[in-house]
């Protein structure tokens, strides 16, 4: 099982590349998350918004390998738990799912992934900056698999 972050945006912050790192170090290396950047597609007179999405998405499906099930974050996905995310990983363990979490671009993502994720969670119903919603997943992810292992890190 692997789990790879495929997140529309480059050149974060460095303080997002250290927080993401420094939760991705915590995890064992088997576990380890693998990020792949998709260049944003830049609005223009020429390229409407729905056609920059369009373009954002083939750019994230291109990058979906085949056996992989797709869960994206958006707003209006449903909302989940930690201890749903931890469910969920351990079904993905047992099962050998390979998974994509994809983060759209500023203006959402297309139907078409939409239409092929498997799964579609929100991580609140608060609006985050990209940058955030990166740091606030990895955290999660660290924290699922905290509890997987009943390592004090998850309080409840």
């Amino acid at each position: 099982m692997k789990i790879r972050l495929l997140a529309v945006g480059q050149k974060m912050p460095t303080w997002v590349q250290q927080t993401f790192a420094e939760y991705n170090g915590r995890l064992p290396v088997k576990q380890q998350i693998e990020l792949v950047e998709i260049a944003p597609i830049h609005r223009s007179k020429s390229i409407s918004t729905d056609k920059a999405r369009q373009m954002e998405a083939q750019s994230i499906l291109d990058s979906v390998k085949n056996n992989e099930k797709i869960v994206l974050l958006d707003e209006k996905g449903k909302m989940i738990s930690t201890r749903h995310l931890s469910e969920s990983i351990s079904q993905w363990q047992m099962n050998g799912d390979d998974i994509a979490i994809i983060i759209g671009g500023a203006d959402g993502v297309d139907k078409n992934i939409k239409k092929q994720a498997h799964k579609t969670w929100s991580l609140s119903a608060l609006t985050f900056p990209h940058p955030l919603v990166r740091v606030i997943l990895m955290e999660q992810i660290y924290r699922a698999y905290s509890l997987l292992s009943n390592h004090p890190y998850h309080r409840e």
